[in-house]
């Protein structure tokens, strides 16, 4: 039989259930943790697609629309009076005086207004003394010179002399010359003392008021009156390109004005720029019309109508969407793939809130409204609005 020194006792256990305790807690703590991680990388990936799609700018698009079949060219204008001048001080002094005001018919060389200049009348009292002064000199040099003369006839004085004195009395009368120009320049000063309608016209400015300071010792210099020949008015057209072939010389137009709805005025084609302006695509016409009653107003807007059919089957797009550039005028579209494509296109007639184009457009394109400074070819952008 064993000894009882050689019988080993069996080791402790713990608690069955203390061990599996442990166990789930760490298995718990795990799980919470890549739960955190987890759900702190999906929110950050969620940010990031959030900040990446903002990134990408967002635009609107436009539709593009048939223009209407074919109809009267009619372009916007501006009208400008047959003659029109700016009258400013030519001399400085004070306004002493003015004879028309605003909306008075004046004739050429009619006075308008005085100017007071006590300097320059100053100047030409020295002038005349001046000149007064060489006279007297001259008169001298030229007795002296008479008398050096019969002298040397008679061999009393030497060839030397006497040419020093015919100098002398060249010499002064050169002074004359100069004094008496010197008061003429003055004196043609002094007539601009009044200032006068260079043609008959309308006065259409008077910004003289007595005792004001005008002319060069002015601080500011201002038109003091602006008289305009609106007898006839000179009416300026953009003209697209696409147009100038039907545009000459004499052809017929009718001009319309918001003053006077449904009255209509004759006007007549009498040149044009000759030249295309490479940011508009358009040529100036300048045209010529009656002002019957003056009721036709320089600096207003107006509507030509030629007697010009244009041709259809051109697309109307806003005005915003225009991009100008040096390159020239551009749209952006929009293609499948959501990239910007910059087209060039050629503008017809400008109707105010929407524009023509002739040429680089298509119904159906999808076209960019009110597109950033900074678009470019080939951008990404995000499409917004009823049209993306």
């Amino acid at each position: 039989m064993p000894s009882e020194e050689q019988v080993e006792e069996p080791a402790p256990r713990g608690p069955k259930g203390l061990k599996i305790a442990g166990i789930v807690a760490t298995v718990i703590a795990v799980g919470t943790v890549a739960m955190g991680v987890t759900g702190r990388m999906g929110d950050t990936a969620i940010a990031q697609r959030w900040s990446d799609a903002r990134s990408i700018p967002a635009v609107h698009l436009v539709g593009v629309t048939h223009d209407a079949a074919s109809a009267p060219l009619a372009l916007p204008a501006t009208m400008e009076a047959w003659n029109a001048a700016k009258l400013y001080a030519r001399v400085g002094g004070y306004v002493k005086a003015w004879y028309r005001d605003i909306g008075a018919h004046v004739g050429a060389g009619t006075p308008l207004g005085l100017i007071d200049t006590p300097e320059l009348d100053q100047q030409i009292d020295q002038a005349r003394a001046a000149l007064a002064s060489a006279v007297a000199d001259q008169r001298l040099a030229r007795s002296t010179a008479a008398r050096w003369n019969d002298l040397l006839s008679t061999n009393s004085v030497s060839q030397q002399e006497a040419d020093e004195k015919n100098g002398s009395l060249a010499a002064k009368t050169a002074l004359v010359d100069a004094a008496k120009a010197n008061l003429g320049r003055l004196l043609a000063l002094k007539s601009f003392a009044t200032l006068r309608a260079p043609f008959a016209g309308v006065v259409t400015t008077r910004a003289a008021d007595i005792g004001d300071l005008v002319g060069p010792g002015a601080t500011a210099q201002q038109p003091l009156f602006a008289v305009a020949d609106v007898g006839r008015i000179r009416i300026y057209v953009s003209v697209p390109q696409a147009y100038s072939s039907a545009i000459r010389d004499g052809l017929s137009a009718t001009l319309t004005v918001p003053d006077y709805p449904g009255r209509t005025f004759p006007a007549h084609v009498v040149g044009d720029s000759g030249a295309i302006d490479t940011q508009s695509g358009t040529f100036q016409v300048q045209l010529v019309a009656d002002n019957p009653g003056e009721v036709l107003r320089p600096g207003g807007y107006a509507q030509v109508r030629f007697d010009v059919p244009i041709q259809g089957g051109g697309v109307q797009i806003p005005s915003s969407a225009l991009v100008f550039r040096a390159q020239g005028t551009q749209v952006a579209l929009v293609d499948a793939g959501a990239h910007v494509r910059l087209r060039h296109v050629t503008i017809g007639r400008d109707l105010g809130q929407t524009v023509e184009i002739v040429s680089g457009l298509h119904a159906g394109d999808r076209v960019v409204d009110n597109p950033p400074d900074s678009i470019s070819d080939g951008e990404l952008v995000r499409l917004e609005g009823r049209h993306a």
